[in-house]
């Protein structure tokens, strides 16, 4: 079988799982580093004709991280393209399970089970603790409604200040961020970077968990460490 995927977390869970199936991925898939598949674009803006010329059996997409037009671009040329759902925990694990087993024809990979054992097994959380997420400054963006990355942090006790925004990434004035009764602020380092030296210093009343976006974002194998490893960094 040949895939073609269009999601960098979802490129990680095929790699790690069965390495031969990957026949093209976009150029913001990282994991694992090792990956000798073609390179087809981005995900906002892949090479629709490479794709239709790798002759995949499967395409793998998502619709948060995949523009619509692409993906109907490549059914019309014949393809099949499986698009994921992914905005809870218990959607990724599902979802997961439906790309690996049902798309591509693997059986259920062990590191899956690890990864919702290691997320049942954390403690319950307390007093949720009120925090703003920024995932971008120029213009500042925080996670708002209905997203992956805040219903992780929510299971970690981390009650998102904007859960309740009508936009899922709304654009926040700083003045208003630091206004918004947050207790924290959760700085992760992708999309933008940010690090020990850029991003504290917008919140000075505010202490700073810088945490790794690869386990607040990513919906693959890096769930299994995820759990911890957040707990650890929000501590």
């Amino acid at each position: 079988m040949r895939v073609v995927s269009l999601v960098p977390s979802l490129t990680e869970a095929v790699a790690v799982t069965a390495p031969g199936l990957l026949a093209g991925v976009t150029d913001w898939c990282t994991h694992p580093p090792d990956l000798t598949a073609a390179r087809i674009g981005g995900t906002k803006n892949p090479d629709v004709a490479a794709v239709v010329a790798l002759r995949p059996d499967l395409v793998i997409a998502n619709e948060e991280e995949n523009r619509a037009p692409d993906l109907a671009a490549l059914r019309e040329a014949g393809l099949d393209v499986m698009v994921t759902e992914i905005r809870t925990l218990d959607a990724a694990f599902a979802e997961l399970e439906r790309v690996l087993v049902t798309g591509c024809g693997l059986a259920r990979p062990r590191w899956l089970d690890e990864a919702e054992a290691a997320w049942a097994a954390l403690p319950s959380p307390g007093t949720p603790r009120p925090a703003i997420v920024p995932v971008w400054r120029r213009p500042w963006m925080v996670l708002g409604r209905d997203t992956f990355a805040g219903d992780l942090l929510a299971r970690l006790g981390v009650r998102n200040v904007y859960a309740d925004h009508a936009e899922r990434y709304p654009r926040i004035p700083l003045a208003e961020l630091n206004a918004a009764g947050a207790e924290l602020v959760v700085l992760p380092d992708e999309p933008y970077r940010f690090t020990a030296d850029d991003g504290p210093e917008a919140f000075p009343a505010l202490p700073a968990a810088l945490v790794d976006g690869r386990h607040l974002t990513w919906y693959g194998p890096s769930l299994a460490a995820a759990a911890s490893a957040l707990r650890a960094a929000l501590r």
